[in-house]
C-alpha cells in the first residue's frame, strides 16, 4: 500500500485545518475542531497497532502524520507494526506470541477471526464518529450486527498493464495466460487473490465448497507458471513502475501510485468479474489497551484524519465526510467510486469452511513448489 506524490498539495489543505500548540516538548499539531472528545487519561500507555504496510498517512514527503497527531493529542504512544497479507496477520495473532490492540484485516479474515473468537466487541458508545460511515458499509456479511469492526477503506482488484508493451485492448483476466507476454506477467503472492483470478476466468464461485472447482482453478494456475516473471505483493510497485513487467493484478488504489511514476500504465476491471473488499479496524481478543483502542478508532474517523488517510493510500473511503468533500483529490473519481452503471461484476471473499481452506492451501503449496519458491 502506498501513496502518490501528487496528493501532497491536497494534504496541505488538510494541514490548514490543524493548529500548532507550543509545549515544553516543542510544537505539536492537534485537530482544531474535533467532532469527538479526547482525554489524556491513558497518557504514558502504549497502543500496539498492527496494519498493512504504508496504509496510514505517516508524515513522509510532506504528508500528515496521523499516529504522531494521536500521540500528541492523547499522550498515548503508538507502536506501529506492519504485515504484508491477511494470512500473515492471522498467523501472528493465532500464535499468541504478541498482543496487538488494533488490527485492520479484510472482510473475509474478519469473518474468520470472529468465528474463531479472536476479536472482541467494540464499545460504540465511545466511537461517536461512527455515524460518518456510509450505511452501505454497515451490516455486511462479515459483521452483520456491526459489533466487531469499523470500516477503514474499500477497494477492488483489477489489471494493471504497460501500454508500451501491451498494445491490444485489455478487458479480460485471460491476458495473464497469453504466451506473448511470457516472463512479463506478475501475480499475487497469496492464495486467495491468486486463486480468485483463475476462478473468475473459469466462471467459478470464489467461495466454492466444491473441491473440484479448486482443482480446476489450481490446474489453470499451473498453466500460468511458465509465463510468470514473479509472484508479488508490495514488490509489484517497483516492477511495474520500472517497466520490468507488463501485466499485474493489483488493487485499484495502488494503480494511482504506480501511474504517478510510470505514465505508460493503464488499469481495467476485467469483464469476468473481480474481488471487492472492505478493510476494517478491529480489536483482538487479547488486546491490552482496550480503552485507548476505542479512542484511536474514533480518531481515525475524524474528517481531517480520514481525509489524510484516503489521500495517502488512494483507496476508496467509507467515510462520508471524505467522499462528499470537494477538496478531496479523488472526489467523484470513477475508478475508485464507479457509478452503478460503471460498476464491474464483483464478489466478496467469505471465510471458507476449514476443510476447503486447508485443501486450497495445499494446492497453493504445490504451485509454489513448481515456482521454486
Amino acid at each position: 500500500m502506498k501513496k502518490i506524490l501528487s496528493t501532497i498539495c491536497a494534504l496541505a489543505l488538510i494541514a490548514s485545518s490543524l493548529f500548532a500548540l507550543s509545549s515544553c516538548g516543542g510544537t505539536v499539531s492537534i485537530l482544531e475542531n474535533p467532532r469527538a472528545e479526547y482525554t489524556r487519561e491513558y497518557e504514558g500507555t502504549t497502543l500496539n497497532v498492527f496494519n498493512w504496510a504504508l496504509y496510514i498517512s505517516d508524515g513522509s514527503e510532506g504528508t500528515f502524520d496521523v499516529n504522531s497527531a494521536f500521540e500528541e493529542l492523547t499522550g498515548i504512544k503508538v507502536n506501529y507494526i506492519n504485515y504484508e497479507s491477511n494470512e500473515a496477520m492471522y498467523g501472528k495473532l493465532k500464535s499468541g506470541a504478541v498482543s496487538y490492540d488494533i488490527v485492520i484485516p479484510s472482510d473475509y479474515m474478519i469473518e474468520r477471526l470472529i468465528n474463531e473468537d479472536m476479536l472482541q466487541k467494540l464499545d460504540f458508545s465511545k466511537i461517536t464518529n461512527y455515524d460518518l460511515i456510509d450505511g452501505k458499509y454497515k451490516d455486511l456479511f462479515f459483521d452483520p450486527n456491526n459489533e466487531y469492526s469499523v470500516p477503514y477503506s474499500v477497494g477492488m482488484v483489477g489489471l494493471i498493464y504497460n501500454t508500451s508493451i501491451v498494445e491490444e485492448e485489455v478487458d479480460s483476466w485471460s491476458i495473464m495466460w497469453d504466451e506473448k507476454y511470457a516472463d512479463n506477467i506478475l501475480t499475487f503472492n497469496n492464495p486467495r487473490d491468486a486463486f480468485a483470478i483463475s476462478q473468475f476466468l473459469l466462471g467459478y464461485d470464489v467461495n466454492s465448497t466444491d473441491k473440484t472447482t479448486w482443482d480446476a482453478a489450481a490446474e489453470k494456475l499451473m498453466e500460468q507458471v511458465p509465463l510468470l516473471n514473479d509472484i508479488v505483493m508490495d514488490e509489484v510497485f517497483l516492477k511495474m513502475e520500472a517497466g520490468n513487467a507488463a501485466i499485474a493484478p493489483y488493487y485499484a488504489g495502488d494503480f494511482y501510485t504506480m501511474y504517478e511514476n510510470n505514465n505508460d500504465l493503464a488499469f481495467v476491471y476485467p469483464k469476468e468479474g473481480t474481488n471487492i473488499f472492505v478493510d476494517s479496524v478491529c480489536v483482538p481478543a487479547n488486546a491490552q489497551n482496550y480503552e485507548a483502542a476505542m479512542m484511536y478508532i474514533n480518531f481515525l474517523l475524524e474528517p481531517e484524519i480520514a481525509l489524510a488517510n484516503a489521500e495517502y493510500i488512494c483507496y476508496a473511503s467509507p467515510n462520508t465526510a471524505v467522499v462528499n468533500n470537494p477538496d478531496y483529490s479523488f472526489y467523484g473519481d470513477k475508478l475508485l467510486y464507479p457509478s452503478a452503471e460503471e460498476m464491474p461484476k464483483t464478489e466478496y471473499f467469505h471465510d471458507i469452511d476449514p476443510e476447503i481452506r486447508a485443501y486450497y492451501e495445499k494446492l497453493w503449496e504445490k504451485i509454489l513448489i513448481d515456482l521454486n519458491m
